[in-house]
């Protein structure tokens, strides 16, 4: 057992290359077990463990310690034995048995005559990587990815199986359809399969299928429903949502450290105008606000209540209960709002999201330690509609209402500059789509959303992202900022609700410090990347840029 390389990841996480699965858990219980300084997570997957960090400095320090590490054996623990029934009319199972050469029926035959084992965790709660007893159900994944796979798909990706817990993107083939239910919070294990489970899949028919979910539904049905704020009381101080505009979520700083039950730290997408929002409320910086996107949300308020904006550029006015326009405060300044009155944030000139706080911060009830909506995952309270009413939690001890503030929003009218640092997988790429991405403009898609923001050559005639090889890259952890390149040749950049682990290779991630420019990139924004060495973060000559992240022998 060893380890083979150290790849950057970005400046603040390092993804640790191992000769195979037994290394791969040795080295991810010892570093559960003693982390390094600051470190955040680490997500184990196929041949890899990624490292996160809160700072580069630690990141550097854990790079230089991984080379002198030396790895026990692990015992594994025995797991549980799990039973999935499965109705095999997946959208893929005739290309599937194309692939394989089995055939549909035989596609079955191999998927049920086996026993799988669950290797890992990661890309969404309650999603298991399941190894076979054998690779003949080893599969490409598809060339471009869903951008929405239906809940309880079965699916298989490279040498795994796995089911999607919920509704989400991914670009596994799909074979069949389950009912089971894979991830429930009000269990004491909210993961059906964990790792070391030992997994077989039945084949029922569509009846008994639908019966089994119809039973499903009728139990969840039966959980009494909570509003995202707790049950409506008319005492309630707060703000009462009249309309939610096209999307409004409550969203803190998130939930960093779960990446092993496949739960991303999601969190407000621009960090940065978020903290700058409870600023201006006198509020810490980790209090719920809403965050909206594309203006369009009317709050009333239940009594009076000090407000701010902060993000992307958007006109504000209030009006009085009978509709009246009283007065229009200005954004990124701590403003009342008194009993009844009425705030509506109108479309942004610049930027996408915007974030309001309220003094005293939303108080609901957090979920894993964490008040934000995760749209991956569907943590978290659901996203704001018409009557929600969100509380405000009473101001604790003597917190002083902020200053007015220059918006901290870094977005011009042009186009929009993210710095990058290559890697961890430009390997994969040809010098000439490492150059290119740097070398040419690109144009955010309005398939974009908190998952991550698609781009395209904003040239008609600009190069797609070509590989440098062929076969399917192992699932492995990513980074938010992380450039996912999908057979397509365009890459997703990702943002807050990215998957914990994906199988498309990584050109480049985004350096933190830029997260909060990428979070505000509308449909039809022009993009320029600039290439900056992950240790230093100085700009690189254009022929180092594809070898700088390489993993170096420890």
């Amino acid at each position: 057992m060893s380890i083979t390389g150290v790849r950057w990841a970005g400046p603040r996480a390092l993804l640790v290359e191992l000769t195979d699965l037994v290394s791969v858990l040795a080295f991810h219980r010892r570093v559960q077990a003693e982390p390094f300084p600051g470190q955040l997570d680490a997500v184990a997957a196929a041949a890899t463990v990624l490292l996160k960090f809160a700072s580069h400095r630690q990141a550097l320090a854990a790079r230089a310690a991984v080379e002198h590490f030396q790895l026990d054996a692990v015992e594994q623990d025995g797991g549980r034995e799990v039973t999935i029934e499965v109705v095999y009319d997946g959208e893929d199972l005739a290309e599937v048995g194309r692939l394989t050469g089995l055939g549909a029926d035989g596609v079955i035959a191999a998927h049920t005559g086996q026993v799988w084992t669950a290797a890992f965790g990661g890309f969404a709660p309650g999603f298991a990587y399941l190894v076979g007893e054998s690779d003949t159900l080893s599969v490409p994944r598809r060339t471009s990815p869903r951008t929405a796979v239906p809940a309880g798909s079965v699916a298989l990706g490279g040498k795994f199986s796995a089911v999607y817990p919920r509704q989400s993107p991914g670009g596994w083939q799909l074979i069949g359809r389950t009912s089971a239910v894979m991830w429930d919070l009000d269990s004491e294990q909210p993961a059906l399969i964990r790792p070391g489970d030992k997994v077989r899949y039945v084949a029922v028919d569509r009846t008994a299928a639908d019966s089994a979910a119809v039973r499903a539904a009728s139990r969840a049905h039966a959980v009494p429903a909570e509003n995202a704020a707790g049950e409506r009381d008319e005492r309630v101080s707060g703000l009462e949502v009249e309309s939610p505009g096209l999307q409004s979520l409550l969203q803190d700083l998130g939930r960093p450290g779960l990446g092993d039950l496949g739960v991303s730290a999601a969190g407000a997408a621009d960090q940065q105008s978020a903290r700058q929002a409870n600023r201006l409320v006198g509020n810490e910086p980790g209090a719920a606000v809403v965050e909206n996107l594309l203006g369009g949300l009317s709050v009333r308020a239940r009594g009076d209540q000090v407000l701010a904006t902060a993000g992307a550029c958007v006109p504000l006015e209030i009006r009085s209960g009978t509709g009246e326009v009283l007065r229009r405060p200005a954004g990124c300044a701590p403003f009342a709002l008194l009993d009844g009155e009425s705030l509506t944030l109108g479309a942004p000139s610049l930027g996408l999201r915007s974030y309001l706080a309220a003094r005293g911060g939303f108080d609901v009830p957090p979920v894993l330690g964490s008040r934000s909506s995760d749209t991956m995952s569907g943590l978290g309270p659901a996203p704001l509609v018409a009557g929600t009413l969100l509380p405000v939690a009473p101001v604790d001890g003597v917190r002083p209402v902020g200053e007015p503030e220059t918006s901290t929003l870094r977005l011009g009218p042009g186009t929009a500059e993210l710095r990058v640092t290559p890697g961890p997988r430009d390997d994969w790429f040809t010098a000439a789509a490492v150059q290119a991405l740097a070398g040419q403009g690109w144009q955010v898609t309005d398939q974009s959303n908190r998952i991550g923001v698609r781009l395209v050559p904003e040239a008609e005639d600009g190069r797609s992202l070509e590989r440098s090889r062929g076969g399917e890259l192992a699932s492995e952890g990513a980074v938010e900022g992380a450039l996912q390149v999908p057979p397509s040749g365009h890459p997703v950049l990702f943002l807050a609700d990215h998957p914990v682990t994906g199988g498309y290779p990584v050109i480049a991630v985004v350096v933190p410090e830029d997260l909060p420019t990428a979070a505000q990139l509308p449909p039809g924004c022009r993009v320029r990347f600039t290439m900056v060495d992950p240790a230093t973060l100085e700009p690189l000559e254009p022929a180092a840029s594809g070898i700088i992240s390489e993993g170096i022998p420890s």
